[in-house]
């Protein structure tokens, strides 16, 4: 349990302060943006790969919370939309990844799943990490997956304040246009949901039930725990 701590504080350290304006500045500035891109990812698969061992090798722990079937249900519901935003957010070019200037300046930079939200991919780990909390409260999983949802929901922000300190203007249109929050952007009328459902496609979204039908079966197989509730 101690590693799994260790693990899963390096993990969140090494991002913030990697991602942080001042540390990053200089090192881009001594190696150059693309070795610099290189090692960040490297570090951060490194530490990925230890903190997904540790948390193996980790004893459940105490039960922190217990929602029962109701979390359960919770977990079921979150995730066809979390794996809606990883689909999306990886198929779709989009501004807001790396590499992703092209897309900001496109016609239309705002398509398909980034008129949901401009942080697709976050948000899916994100949603992801909450259902997990939900349908379990033991210490080993609550580790895991808060590290994982607090890095994803604050990573939204930390890129949301890159992309206006590097690009402006034309970062500032794009954001005028979408929200960091899903949704919230066509509740306020500044998006179509039909418009983001048109453009996502049919194949993508078979891609997305395929992906949720195939998880829910071999989930109890794989980890060990159904994702069923109770009382199904």
């Amino acid at each position: 349990m101690i590693e799994l701590w260790l693990a899963a504080t390096a993990f969140l350290v090494s991002h913030f302060a990697l991602s942080s304006p001042p540390l990053r500045d200089s090192l881009v500035g001594l190696l150059g943006e693309r070795p610099f891109q290189g090692v960040y990812s490297l570090v951060a698969l490194a530490l990925l790969i230890w903190l997904i061992l540790a948390y193996a090798a980790a004893p459940p722990g105490p039960q922190l919370w217990s929602l029962g079937p109701i979390g359960d249900l919770v977990a079921l519901l979150l995730m066809p939309l979390a794996l809606l935003l990883l689909v999306g957010g990886y198929s779709q070019p989009n501004p807001t990844a790396i590499g992703g200037d092209r897309a900001l300046y496109a016609a239309e930079p705002a398509k398909g799943i980034l008129r949901i939200t401009r942080n697709p991919i976050l948000w899916g780990v994100g949603l992801w990490g909450i259902a997990h909390l939900a349908a379990g409260g033991a210490l080993q999983g609550v580790i895991l997956f808060a590290t994982m949802t607090v890095l994803a929901l604050a990573g939204t922000l930390a890129i949301q304040a890159k992309a206006q300190r590097r690009r402006g203007e034309a970062f500032a249109a794009f954001a005028a246009a979408t929200s960091n929050v899903p949704f919230q952007a066509i509740v306020q009328g500044r998006q179509s949901l039909g418009k983001a459902a048109a453009e996502f496609g049919a194949t993508r979204l078979a891609l997305v039930a395929a992906l949720y039908v195939a998880l829910l079966s071999v989930h109890a197989w794989l980890f060990g725990a159904s994702p069923y509730p109770t009382f199904v």
